[in-house]
């Protein structure tokens, strides 16, 4: 698949957001189960759907984020966005990666991963990291990290509700 990435635009946001209801779809699938109905209830409500729309709306808006997209026949297929994290010791971020599931499997991710790299390097950062969760429906976010040369280092998020009154 022929793809170009260009920096993203205002107009690319609707484009963006369907695409990443798609591509999240079965990750909050297996999120919801590794989690539980009642956390995760409480950590993105029973609609994660606007939940996520909010959280890549406000990623694409942010100033300490760098956002490009990927076209493919003039539509957008996927995006990336990347940040320096930590400028004196040079620590960039790639944020957030995601692939509309029609273009998944096509070399779009790891291109928009290396176009994000690219960046950090030109910004000056010697390290790049990013994030993913450990649970089934993030596997092949992990190994398509794994293939460009990220080395994992296990970290352990434990969630707990809270009840009013104990």
């Amino acid at each position: 698949m022929a793809v170009i990435i260009r920096p993203s635009r205002d107009a690319d946001l609707d484009a963006v957001l369907e695409l990443a209801g798609r591509a999240w779809e079965p990750v909050f699938a297996s999120v919801n189960e590794a989690l539980g109905t009642e956390l995760a209830r409480l950590l993105h409500s029973d609609d994660w759907q606007s939940h996520h729309a909010a959280e890549v709306s406000a990623i694409l808006s942010s100033e300490a984020m760098t956002t490009w997209v990927a076209e493919a026949a003039g539509a957008v297929v996927g995006f990336v966005s990347a940040r320096v994290a930590d400028p004196s010791r040079r620590i960039g971020e790639v944020h957030i990666v995601g692939v509309d599931p029609a273009a998944q499997g096509a070399g779009v991710a790891a291109a928009l991963v290396r176009h994000a790299e690219d960046w950090l390097r030109e910004q000056g950062m010697a390290v790049a990291f990013i994030g993913s969760g450990g649970d089934p429906g993030h596997a092949p976010a992990r190994a398509l990290y794994a293939s460009l040369g990220y080395q994992p280092f296990p970290v352990v998020q434990y969630y707990k509700p809270l009840r009013v009154g104990g």
